[in-house]
C-alpha cells in the first residue's frame, strides 16, 4: 500500500489564517471530485472559520472522560473505517487526552499516512521542537506542545501562511481571532509587533531552508551540475595569508547587496600535509567569517584550482572571491597561478572576483610539488625508467645519431637518471646511474665494447655523471622523507588539538579517551593503572578493549609512566619511539580526567555536607519559631487549668483540654516530619518492600485529616494490582500529601484520592481545587522548608511534601506535581505494580533489625549503626 501524502500549512503566528486556508483547499478538492473529509478542525469560535465548515463532511470525534470532564479527540479508527482520499487535521502539536490511541496528534496523522490516506494539516512555527528555546526568548512563553521538526520536514508540501504584524493586529482588534475580553491582553503581551516580526522572520527562514533542501535533492536526483543562481552564495578562497581578512570582508559586502546572501570561506589543504599557511592566521580568519554570519570549510586536495571549483559547484555557489596573487613577476614562469586558472575554468555560470590587497606582488615561496611523496606505483615506474630507460636510449642513439659525442651522450643518460629519481627516489636513480655508466663506458668511451677507459678526461666525466645522479636522487629521497614527516606532524597536531579542546571543554570521559588511544595507535587494549605508594599494588582506574592479564606496567607491550604512581599501559604491539611523544600527551590527559572526576566526587560530597548544614540551620530556625506556637498554647491552657482563682465550667475545661490535645498533635506532626527529613538526609531510611494492597493502606493514611468523610473522596478500585511498597512509608507519604491538599482546598470541596493501573505501574492521584502552583515552582515545593504562596503561619515547617517524595523514592517510586484541569494541583504518586508474570524483586542485603514504629514515623527502620534521633 502506497503511503499517503502530507501537506502542511505552516503559520507564522496564531490567527494568520492557516485553518481557513486548509478548509478552503478542502472545498476546492471537493469541487474537483475528491473524497475529502474533516477529521478534526478546531474553529475556536471564529465565525469565518466556522462558516467554512459548512458543506464539509466531518468525521465524528471520539469522546473521552478524563477526571470527570468529557473531552473530544480525533477518532483515528473512525477515519480509517471511513477511508477517505484526503483528511483535514488541525493543530498537529496537540497533546491527546490520556487514554487516547496515541500521545500526540501528529502520531495520529502518521498512522493515517501509513494507511495510504492523504492528510492536510496545520501547525504554527512556534510549535516546532527545535525552535522552543528561541521562541521562549522572544515571547517569554515556553511552548509545552511541540511537533518534531523531522516530521514536518518529511511533508510532501509545506505552504507558509503569512501576514504582516500590522494586519494581524488589526484582525485581532476586529475580533476575528479572540473574543473581545481577551484582545487587549493578547495585543499587549504575546502579539506585540516585535514578537510577531520575529516569529515571521523565523517562519520565513525555516521555509527558505526547506526550499533549499528541496532544491539540493532535485539537483542530486537529476544530476544537475550546472549552477542555478537561486540565491547568492559567495565562496572565498583563503591561502592562510594576511590578505584573507580583506577577502572575507569584501565577500560579506557582496552578500549584503542581495537578500539571503551566504558567505562560505574555504581553505584548500594539500593531501601530503605540506602547507605554507599560518594556523594562527587561519584561526583568526575563521572567527572573522563566523562573526560575519558565514561558514568556514577545510577541504583537502592536490590541485587548488580544481578543488576550489569542485567545492563551489558542489554548494551551488554563484561567485568566487580570490585575492590577486602575491607572487613576483618572475615566478609566473612556473604557471599562471590559481586566480587565472579558476577564472579561465569557471565557466559562464560562476563569476570570479580578483580583489587587490596590500600583500599582492610582495612575493611568496613556491608551492611544494604535489609529487613529493614516493608511493609504490611511482617506485615501480622509477625502476622501469632507471633500467629500461638507459637501454632504450642506447638503442636510439646508435640507430639515429651515433656521432653525438660523449658529452651529449652523458647529458642524455643523466636526464634518464633524473627522471628515475623524480619518479622512484634514491634506489632506482642509483641503479640507473650505475647501469648508465656501464653503457656509456661500453658503447661510447674509447676503446668501445670494452670496460676500460683510455682517456683520463673520460674518467672524470663519468665520475661527474655518477656524482650528479647520486645528488639528484638524494635530494628527491630527502624531499619524500620530509613529506612523510610533515604528514605525520600534521596528524600529531590534530591529535594534540583534540586533547587541548577536550581539556578546555571538559567533555572527554576516561573511557572515551582510552578508546581514542586504542584507535589512534591500533592497539588491542588500553588501561590506566595507579597505586597509592611505591609498595602498594597496582589498581586499574579504567580500561577499554578485551581483558588482558596486565597487573603491572612491566607486563604490558607499551608502558607510559605519568609520575611515580600512575601509568598508561597498552597491549597489542610495540610502538616505535616517535609515537611515544603523542602517547605521553594522552597519558597526561588521562590523569587529568581521573583527577577531574575525583574532584567532581569531592565537590558532590562537599555539596551534600553543605546541604546537611543548611538542613540543620533550618531545623534550628523551625524549632525556634514553628514549635514555639503550639508549646505556648499548651503552656497557656495548662496554666489556666491549674489556676486556683478561676472556676472553669465544664465547657471551658473541655475547650482548654482540646487546645492542649491540638497543640500536642501539631507538635507530634512537626517533630515526626523533622525526624523523617533528618533520616532521609543521612540515608538511614531502609524500606521493607513487600506486596501490599492500596485499599488497605490509603484509608489508614487519612486518620490525621479533619473530617475525612467530608474532606476526602476515595476512588480506589478493588481490581487494582498489588504494589511493591513499605506499608509504613506509603501510609506516611500519602498522609502528608493528603493533608497538604486539604490545607489548600477551599472549604466544602473534597479532595479526590484516586488510583489507576498503567502497565507495570500504579498511579495514586491526589487532586485538589486550590490555587495551584506555576510550572516554575512545581519542583521547589518538594524542597525542605518550602511553603508556597500565602500559607498561614503555624501551618507547618514545609517538610510534608519533601518527606513524601523522599519516602516515594526510597520505595522505588516517584512523586510529581501537575496542574488540575479547571484549576488546582494534582500530586501523582507512581508505584511499582505486582504483575502475575513477574516475580517481585528480592533485596540483596539482609533486612536491618526493626524497632517499634511510632505514630510520628511509621515504616522507618533505623540502621544498627545509626542511633535513632529523639
Amino acid at each position: 500500500m502506497a503511503r499517503g501524502r502530507l501537506r502542511i500549512y505552516l503559520g507564522s503566528a496564531p490567527g494568520v489564517g492557516k485553518t481557513y486556508a486548509m478548509l478552503s483547499e478542502a472545498h476546492r478538492r471537493i469541487e474537483r471530485g475528491t473524497d475529502c473529509v474533516v477529521a478534526f478542525v478546531e474553529h475556536h469560535g471564529r465565525p469565518r472559520t466556522e462558516v467554512m465548515l459548512h458543506g464539509l463532511e466531518q468525521v465524528p470525534r471520539r469522546q473521552l472522560d478524563y477526571r470527570g470532564t468529557v473531552f473530544t479527540e480525533l477518532d483515528v479508527d473512525a477515519v480509517l473505517a471511513r477511508r477517505p482520499q484526503v483528511a483535514m487535521v488541525d493543530e498537529l502539536p496537540h497533546t491527546n487526552v490520556p487514554g487516547s490511541r496515541n500521545a500526540k496528534r501528529w502520531q495520529d496523522v502518521e498512522e493515517l499516512l501509513a494507511a495510504g490516506i492523504d492528510v492536510v494539516a496545520t501547525v504554527n512555527i512556534q510549535h516546532l521542537e527545535s525552535l522552543g528555546d528561541v521562541v521562549e526568548s522572544i515571547t517569554g512563553v515556553r511552548q509545552q506542545e511541540t511537533v518534531p521538526d523531522e516530521f514536518v520536514r518529511r511533508a510532501d508540501q509545506i505552504e507558509l501562511v503569512d501576514m504582516s504584524p500590522q494586519a494581524l493586529r488589526r484582525r485581532m482588534a476586529h475580533g476575528n481571532v479572540y473574543k473581545a475580553d481577551k484582545v487587549d491582553a493578547a495585543l499587549s503581551n504575546y502579539f506585540r509587533p516585535g514578537n510577531l516580526t520575529a516569529l515571521r522572520e523565523l517562519a520565513l527562514l525555516w521555509v527558505a531552508d526547506r526550499v533549499d533542501e528541496y532544491l539540493q535533492e532535485y539537483r542530486s536526483e537529476h544530476r544537475v551540475s550546472k549552477i542555478w543562481g537561486s540565491r547568492e552564495r559567495i565562496v572565498v578562497g583563503l591561502t592562510g595569508g594576511p590578505e584573507g581578512r580583506t577577502l572575507i570582508r569584501r565577500a560579506a559586502r557582496l552578500a549584503e547587496k542581495g537578500a539571503g546572501g551566504e558567505v562560505l570561506a574555504v581553505y584548500i589543504a594539500r593531501s601530503d600535509g605540506l602547507t605554507a599557511a599560518s594556523p594562527k592566521e587561519l584561526a583568526v580568519q575563521r572567527t572573522l567569517v563566523e562573526d560575519l554570519g558565514g561558514t568556514y570549510h577545510h577541504v583537502v586536495g592536490d590541485h587548488v584550482s580544481t578543488s576550489l571549483l569542485d567545492f563551489s559547484r558542489g554548494v551551488n555557489a554563484t561567485q568566487i572571491v580570490l585575492g590577486v596573487s602575491r607572487r613576483k613577476a618572475w615566478q609566473y614562469v612556473f604557471g599562471p597561478g590559481v586566480g587565472a586558472t579558476v577564472a579561465r575554468e569557471s565557466g559562464p555560470d560562476l563569476d570570479v572576483h580578483l580583489v587587490t590587497h596590500a600583500e599582492m606582488g610582495s612575493g611568496r615561496g613556491l608551492a611544494p610539488s604535489s609529487r613529493a611523496g614516493v608511493g609504490r606505483d611511482r617506485k615501480l615506474w622509477g625502476w622501469v625508467t632507471g633500467i629500461a630507460g638507459p637501454a632504450l636510449l642506447t638503442f636510439l642513439i646508435s640507430a639515429i645519431a651515433p656521432n653525438l659525442g660523449l658529452a651529449n651522450d652523458m647529458l642524455l643518460f643523466l636526464s634518464v637518471t633524473v627522471a628515475a629519481a623524480l619518479l622512484g627516489g634514491l634506489v632506482p636513480a642509483l641503479a640507473s646511474a650505475a647501469f648508465g655508466s656501464v653503457l656509456l663506458n661500453w658503447f661510447y668511451t674509447p676503446p668501445v665494447h670494452r670496460l676500460t677507459i683510455s682517456d683520463p678526461k673520460n674518467i672524470l666525466a663519468l665520475a661527474i655523471f655518477i656524482g650528479v645522479a647520486v645528488s639528484v636522487a638524494s635530494v628527491v629521497d630527502q624531499a619524500a622523507r620530509r613529506t612523510h614527516q610533515a604528514a605525520r606532524l600534521r596528524a600529531e597536531s590534530e591529535v594534540l588539538s583534540f586533547l587541548a579542546g577536550s581539556v578546555l571543554r571538559g567533555e572527554t570521559s576516561l573511557e572515551a579517551l582510552l578508546e581514542r588511544v586504542r584507535e589512534t595507535f591500533a592497539m588491542e587494549s588500553v588501561a590506566l593503572l595507579e597505586r597509592e605508594s611505591d609498595t602498594a599494588p597496582w589498581t586499574c582506574a579504567g580500561r577499554v578493549g578485551p581483558e588482558t592479564a596486565v597487573d603491572r606496567p612491566a607486563d604490558a607491550d607499551v608502558d607510559m609512566p605519568v609520575g611515580d604512581h600512575t601509568a598508561l599501559v597498552l597491549s597489542g604491539r610495540v610502538l616505535p619511539a616517535e609515537d611515544r611523544r603523542v602517547l605521553a600527551a594522552f597519558a597526561a590527559q588521562a590523569v587529568v580526567v581521573v583527577d577531574r572526576e575525583r574532584l567532581k566526587s569531592e565537590a558532590e560530597a562537599a555539596r551534600t555536607l553543605a546541604e546537611g548544614n543548611r538542613i540543620r540551620t533550618a531545623l534550628l530556625a523551625a524549632v525556634s519559631h514553628d514549635l514555639r506556637t503550639p508549646l505556648a498554647g499548651i503552656k497557656a491552657s495548662v496554666s489556666s487549668l491549674r489556676a486556683d482563682d478561676v472556676e472553669w465550667s465544664e465547657r471551658d475545661r473541655a475547650d482548654l483540654l482540646e487546645a492542649i490535645e491540638d497543640g500536642a498533635d501539631r507538635l507530634d506532626h512537626l517533630v515526626g516530619n523533622l525526624l523523617d527529613m533528618s533520616r532521609l538526609q543521612t540515608g538511614t531510611v531502609t524500606p521493607l518492600i513487600r506486596e501490599t494492597d492500596l485499599d488497605e493502606v490509603v484509608p489508614m493514611a487519612l486518620g490525621g485529616v479533619p473530617d475525612p468523610e467530608l474532606s476526602v473522596e476515595l476512588d480506589i478500585p478493588e481490581s487494582l494490582p498489588m504494589v511493591f511498597v513499605d506499608r509504613g512509608l506509603l501510609e506516611r507519604a500519602v498522609a502528608n500529601i493528603v493533608e497538604n491538599a486539604v490545607k489548600y482546598t477551599p472549604e466544602g470541596v473534597p479532595v479526590l484520592v484516586a488510583a489507576s493501573a498503567h502497565g507495570d505501574r500504579v498511579e495514586l492521584r491526589v487532586v485538589d481545587r486550590g490555587p495551584g502552583v506555576p510550572d516554575e515552582a512545581k519542583d521547589r515545593i518538594f524542597a525542605p522548608f518550602q511553603r508556597y504562596g500565602d500559607a498561614p503561619r503555624g501551618a507547618g515547617v514545609g517538610l510534608g511534601l519533601a518527606v513524601a517524595r523522599g519516602f516515594a523514592e526510597a520505595m522505588g517510586g516517584t512523586l510529581a506535581a501537575e496542574d488540575t484541569p479547571g484549576g488546582g494541583l494534582t500530586m501523582v504518586l507512581t508505584l511499582q505494580a505486582v504483575l502475575s508474570a513477574r516475580l517481585p524483586r528480592v533485596r540483596a542485603e539482609s533486612p536491618a533489625p526493626t524497632t517499634p514504629r511510632t505514630a510520628a514515623s511509621p515504616g522507618l527502620v533505623a540502621r544498627p549503626d545509626t542511633p535513632r534521633a529523639h
